[in-house]
């Protein structure tokens, strides 16, 4: 059955790594740079979705920060409440990401994604209350955010292909606007956070409108950093690293040279400055449990007025922006996110 397959070629990897810098574009535009036709590619891509290897999606664009919320809860469990806490934290919309954490800190690491400050507030103090066997909140709100999953690259691509794909995080930031979304908007939402590369004729059948008007929709989204695109792999394509998430604090006045230097490492999914005494926030992917302390120690060396708090290692990630991971991080469903 192709949901059990766990191997990838060469040839995937590098086009899961073109797909990460342009989620969307053609096999015809990818062709060439990969050295195959257009049809290989997508018989590729059609396996690697199919074994939950890979997949492309929508997510909040660069406006989601300025004019929505976020926040990173940590919930300690009771005794053998864990699993059923995480089934019905899985069908919630708000936590975007759930990840199962090495005792410690927490017991359940949440990325809550929310429209607003109320709604996020309804979520962390009505539902998470409502939950039995949750026995601690802690919650962290996300101030800024300077770099998410969507930066993460794999790294299978030569110099040349990498500088004739682009970078797909560029963009004009200068047009990042808050916008009033209708309906059509919000059914174009709904249907990329569920398969980010459906194709123009798809999309509009979905929300009865032309291709020529979806296309728009598109831009004005994107150009206003309403919406972004993210393709995202399995453990096993990834090498199967770990995540650690290092709490740290950090003078203000060092904020910029702290988040730049975490920014620039190819380990690093995640930077946000929080609330709470820590007040930075960033998750990344190492090779080993052993690599946790080599990457502080060479942080600390470079930044000396950073001091890390906290160490959150995942175990294992069950939700990941709606997507709904097995024991080997391979897509296997979709609980569908609604942040905008």
């Amino acid at each position: 059955m192709m949901g059990q397959e766990t191997t990838a070629s060469e040839l995937d990897l590098a086009l899961v790594n073109a797909l990460q810098l342009r989620p969307r574009a053609p096999w015809s535009e990818l062709a060439p740079l990969l050295g195959v036709t257009a049809s290989t590619l997508a018989r590729r891509w059609e396996r690697l979705c199919g074994a939950g290897l890979a997949w492309v999606y929508a997510v909040p664009g660069r406006e989601f920060t300025r004019s929505r919320c976020t926040a990173f809860v940590l919930l300690r469990c009771a005794p053998g409440a864990r699993s059923r806490l995480i089934a019905e934290l899985s069908a919630s919309t708000e936590a975007a990401t759930i990840e199962v954490t090495a005792p410690g800190s927490a017991d359940l690491f949440l990325d809550v994604l929310a429209p607003d400050l109320a709604s996020l507030g309804r979520f962390v103090t009505e539902t998470l209350d409502g939950l039995p066997g949750i026995t601690s909140v802690r919650c962290l709100f996300a101030t800024s955010l300077y770099v998410e999953g969507s930066r993460w690259r794999l790294r299978s691509l030569d110099p040349a292909q990498l500088s004739a794909l682009g970078n797909s995080t560029a963009g004009a930031a200068d047009q990042i606007r808050v916008l009033d979304l209708d309906a059509v908007d919000r059914a174009l939402l709904d249907a990329l956070v569920r398969d980010g590369r459906l194709a123009l004729a798809e999309l509009a059948d979905r929300t009865d409108t032309s291709p020529a008007t979806v296309r728009r929709r598109l831009r004005r989204l994107t150009d206003a950093g309403v919406l972004g695109f993210r393709c995202d792999l399995a453990a096993p394509l990834a090498g199967h690293p770990v995540p650690v998430t290092l709490l740290a604090q950090v003078p203000a006045r060092d904020m910029g040279a702290v988040h730049r230097t975490l920014a620039a490492l190819p380990e690093c999914r995640l930077v946000a400055g929080v609330t709470g005494p820590a007040n930075v926030l960033a998750t990344l992917w190492v090779r080993d449990i052993a690599d946790i302390q080599r990457r502080e120690t060479a942080l600390c060396a470079r930044l000396p007025s950073l001091t890390v708090t906290d160490r959150i290692v995942g175990l294992r990630t069950v939700k990941r922006m709606g997507h709904l991971l097995d024991g080997d991080g391979r897509r296997t469903g979709m609980e569908p996110i609604a942040p905008w």
